[in-house]
């Protein structure tokens, strides 16, 4: 029994790609921390949506949310900086300058003092 061309060539571009497809998880998983471990900054900033208001206006409330949030968060403060500057934060409103302020505002003892975040330093 032999296989049309065109569906041979089908399932040799398929195998191909499921091959590659592959590889690149394979590597993504190997090789892929970055800031926050696997997950990009964008999407680590989601978890952050309790503190948009804090991160817009410095005299706005910090909710125990944002902090809980923050105080877990800044155990890596590269995260941390990674998320404060990440489009996901600017595009919904924050601005760096005042996000920097959440983890003295939640008064979290162990918060990263001093450190450089771009052209930031975290107080």
């Amino acid at each position: 029994m032999q296989i049309p061309s065109s569906r041979m060539k089908t399932h040799v571009l398929s195998s191909i790609f499921f091959l590659v497809l592959c590889i690149y998880s394979l590597k993504t998983t190997v090789h892929g921390a970055g800031e926050c471990g696997r997950n990009p900054p964008d999407r680590e900033a989601i978890k952050l949506a309790p503190c948009a208001m804090a991160a817009q206006d410095k005299s706005a409330q910090v909710s125990a949310t944002c902090c809980a949030r923050i105080k877990q968060m800044g155990k890596n403060p590269k995260c941390l900086c990674a998320v404060m500057l990440s489009s996901t934060a600017r595009n919904s409103g924050a601005k760096p300058e005042i996000s920097m302020t959440i983890p003295k505002r939640c008064n979290i003892a162990s918060r990263p003092i001093g450190y450089k975040c771009g052209a930031y330093t975290l107080p």
